[in-house]
């Protein structure tokens, strides 16, 4: 409708860079989200706050605390940005316009995949509460817009069964074809279309593919989706 969202900013300032070459005015946007405290979804968030200097940024509020990979990486979001005063801080279920709603998934069963956060100093696994998604209700239809997934994306389209679903999978490190011959049965019993990439994994993809036919699609940098 009226509005102009970014969700998520990538790893880099690249992403600003792709949206003028595809003629995508960036200071135009007044909504920005971050799926989750990651750096490869939120490295350039430094880089839209110089660009537009308007659009509030909506986060978690639990973004901002330490994480990291199994290996001890540091996975986190620049700490610089968190006293910047267009950050608002998200903890439940809030509608930022009409037909725009952040929303959260409280306990889910997942695979951490080895990710770890830090709370009082102690590393364990990620709970990923610091994730949230964009649900966009228009034109009678419910698009649910996800980062990476972390909960586990059967446990995200169980619980807010979208119509359209766009976001990662966090597939890429599945080899076992039968774990993705399940996940695609289990995705085919809703009525909803997926369009995915990033951390899906492309083998992962194409081998769904083969399962799922028209209800996947793959999501790739400078792609249009009209829905």
């Amino acid at each position: 409708g009226d509005h102009k969202i970014l969700f998520d900013a990538g790893q880099s300032g690249s992403f600003a860079a792709n949206a003028e070459k595809l003629g995508v005015d960036l200071q135009k946007v007044d909504i920005a989200v971050l799926s989750h405290g990651h750096y490869d979804h939120s490295g350039g968030l430094g880089k839209f706050l110089e660009i537009n200097g308007a659009a509030p940024v909506y986060v978690s509020a639990w973004a901002f605390e330490p994480h990291y990979n199994a290996a001890g990486k540091y996975l986190g979001v620049d700490t610089s940005l968190q006293q910047n005063s267009r950050i608002r801080f998200v903890a439940e279920k809030t509608e930022l316009a009409e037909g725009i709603t952040l929303l959260r998934l409280e306990t889910a069963p997942m695979d951490t995949a080895g990710l770890l956060m830090e709370e009082n100093g102690e590393r364990k696994p990620d709970d990923f509460r610091h994730e949230q998604y964009l649900l966009v209700e228009e034109q009678g239809k419910r698009i649910l817009i996800s980062g990476c997934s972390h909960k586990g994306i059967l446990n995200i389209v169980d619980a807010f069964r979208p119509d359209v679903l766009i976001g990662g999978f966090h597939f890429m490190k599945i080899t076992e074809k039968e774990k993705l011959a399940d996940a695609a049965e289990k995705l085919l019993t809703y009525d909803t279309v997926y369009y995915t990439g990033h951390c899906t994994g492309q083998e992962q993809y194409a081998y769904l593919k083969s399962l799922m036919g028209q209800k996947l699609h793959y999501l790739a940098t400078g792609a249009v989706l009209e829905i």
